[in-house]
């Protein structure tokens, strides 16, 4: 008995970190979303990673010539909301079954994270991906010119109209960051499903639908037959 309070004490405090993770991951995918949105916006709407970016020594002023396809940005954007709006929904159901007083979940709910855990992985690893090359990209084109010793002193120079690229390095960098956090959690989050999907297979209770399920034990000792001789 202590062996198996033990058990569910220690799945219980798995769910407990799962979900705080849930709620990590949630604020990350918020910042990644936000900081493309702004960096966006700096640009007059267009997406400048994989952009390249001239400074004219002379007047003191930089200026994007070339940008990538905007819908680039829009896909970071709405893998990160997407990715933040399950975690999101993920906590309230979680608080739903708290006080319903469920404590432990169904296999298909655990079947349905697995799936989710694995497509979020792939998604987040594909924008990180994005961001890191784009935003290394943009800065080699930046250092390309000589007077500025590094891709955040960009921020420092005055931009052409319309362009106002005074936060630039800091939104990018920051959605690059905050994109790698929230896919390397999505790699724990994983790690605890496994987890779980283990200890409580060792503590769940057999059900007649299982195949270790024996029917024999309902069965009668004496059968009708020799009953009835």
């Amino acid at each position: 008995m202590m062996f198996l309070y033990l058990g569910k004490m220690a799945l219980s405090w798995l769910m407990v970190f799962e979900h705080i993770l849930y709620g990590v991951c949630f604020i990350c995918g918020i910042i990644t979303s936000a900081s493309v949105t702004v960096s966006q916006g700096e640009f007059a709407g267009q997406c400048i990673l994989y952009g390249t970016v001239k400074c004219n020594s002379s007047v003191g002023e930089c200026t994007a010539t070339s940008f990538s396809n905007v819908s680039l940005c829009y896909f970071v954007c709405g893998v990160s909301v997407f990715v933040s709006l399950y975690c999101f929904a993920v906590v309230l159901h979680r608080i739903y079954t708290i006080f319903i007083g469920e404590t432990t979940r169904e296999s298909v709910w655990m079947n349905f994270y697995f799936a989710c855990c694995g497509i979020f992985i792939f998604f987040l690893l594909i924008c990180s991906c994005i961001l890191q090359v784009g935003f290394d990209k943009l800065c080699t084109s930046i250092l390309e010119n000589k007077e500025i010793k590094s891709c955040s002193d960009a921020q420092q120079k005055s931009w052409a109209t319309p362009y106002k690229g005074s936060l630039f390095y800091t939104n990018i960098y920051s959605a690059k960051s905050a994109d790698w956090v929230n896919f390397f959690l999505w790699i724990v989050i994983l790690g605890l499903l496994i987890v779980q999907k283990r200890k409580e297979s060792e503590f769940r209770p057999l059900s007649a639908s299982d195949p270790e399920w024996s029917t024999a034990e309902n069965e009668p000792i004496v059968s009708s037959k020799s009953r009835q001789s």
